[in-house]
């Protein structure tokens, strides 16, 4: 049965509902702060429109199918992976255009929990007579938007770690220099996860050991909305240097609360409340939230990714392991977990092993503890 109680949903149903997955991914690196959202329009087995939210401020996916479709989707099934909004933000309702156009049925993989939507377009919809189902392939929809039903639930962003590390797990050598560990196959792929994040963070250690640009590099003509570059630098030490405040992605530097901007300073900055000394991560990302970003993905030192970490915030860890030894005085991928114990170790599941050139690449998400 499905989530509402109807008639259990068919074959030619889930075939929909995953071609219009595929369909919601091409938005990836430019939906933005919105979700990636994907419209499939059809009779039976015969799709009549399909289409994408391609773009924040642009027509959402169901506006595309149903152009598509044109006078086709009269008395069609609309399968989308986000319920249809029923708001007039910067584009117009889309639950009312499902109406117009006479769909006579609506299956939506998940509710959305935007609370300008959150069950409003289901009932538009119902409204109008027509016939509403939900949670059809709702894990996969779920898995898609992470970033977005992060922050819409959790009022934080997604926070993916991403780390290189040798062979003996160093991340860096003792002087800091991480340049570069794993090999250009995977460098290259860590662009595609740049370009669909929100924010890239780092701290000013890095930025002063490394000068990374943080930008992203994709190598062809695929389009993305630069995220946000975030230097976590609590005495504005690194604001007059460094590639990451060069090109045409936005810079943002957060600083403690008693740090004094240099006069004439162009860059966006904001104070951070401290604790211990060191910064509220979850204020961090709380700001970050604000500043409607979805995914975050850090690519910072060990002290940072370990300050993450020990206070529960990692959701994933994407980890490129080369072939390489970098020795005891080369550092750890984490400093300050503070485990003594076998008790105490920190559980990762893998998602996800793949080659990447010669570098193993795993995708980690962190076990809730028992």
């Amino acid at each position: 049965m499905d989530a509402n109680g109807g008639a259990a949903f068919t074959a030619t149903d889930h075939a929909m509902m995953a071609r219009a997955l595929r369909l919601a991914e091409r938005g990836a690196y430019t939906t933005k702060p919105n979700p990636m959202v994907g419209c499939v329009i059809a009779h039976g087995e015969t799709v009549v429109g399909e289409g994408w939210h391609q773009r924040a401020g642009e027509p959402h996916a169901e506006v595309h199918a149903l152009r598509d479709a044109g006078e086709r989707a009269k008395g069609a099934t609309a399968y989308v992976t986000l319920e249809p909004c029923a708001h007039t933000g910067r584009t117009g309702p889309c639950a009312d255009a499902l109406i117009a156009a006479g769909v006579s049925r609506v299956i939506a993989a998940m509710r959305d929990p935007f609370p300008q939507v959150d069950g409003a377009g289901f009932e538009t919809l119902r409204a109008a007579g027509i016939g509403v189902a939900s949670g059809l392939m709702e894990t996969q929809a779920r898995a898609l938007n992470r970033g977005f039903l992060s922050r819409v639930e959790r009022g934080r962003p997604w926070l993916r770690v991403k780390l290189a590390t040798s062979l003996d797990g160093r991340s860096a050598l003792a002087s800091g220099e991480s340049k570069w560990i794993s090999g250009e196959a995977s460098r290259m792929e860590v662009q595609h996860w740049r370009a669909r994040s929100g924010a890239i963070v780092t701290g000013a250690g890095t930025v002063l050991a490394d000068d990374p640009a943080l930008t992203v590099r994709m190598g062809d003509d695929t389009p993305f909305v630069p995220p946000l570059r975030v230097v976590l630098d609590p005495g504005l030490a690194t604001v007059a240097r460094g590639r990451v405040r060069e090109g045409d992605a936005p810079t943002l530097y957060l600083h403690a609360p008693d740090a004094k901007p240099p006069r004439g300073l162009l860059a966006q900055h904001a104070a951070v409340p401290l604790r211990d000394g060191r910064f509220d991560l979850h204020a961090v990302l709380r700001l970050l939230a604000e500043r409607g970003v979805n995914e975050i993905q850090l690519e910072a030192g060990a002290t940072l990714a370990g300050g993450f970490l020990s206070a529960g915030l990692v959701d994933e860890v994407l980890l490129y392991v080369a072939p390489v030894l970098l020795g005891e005085r080369a550092r750890p991928m984490f400093d300050g977990l503070a485990i003594d114990t076998m008790m105490q170790k920190l559980k990762m599941a893998i998602v996800e092993t793949r080659y990447v050139g010669q570098d193993i690449r795993l995708l980690l998400r962190p076990e809730p503890s028992t």
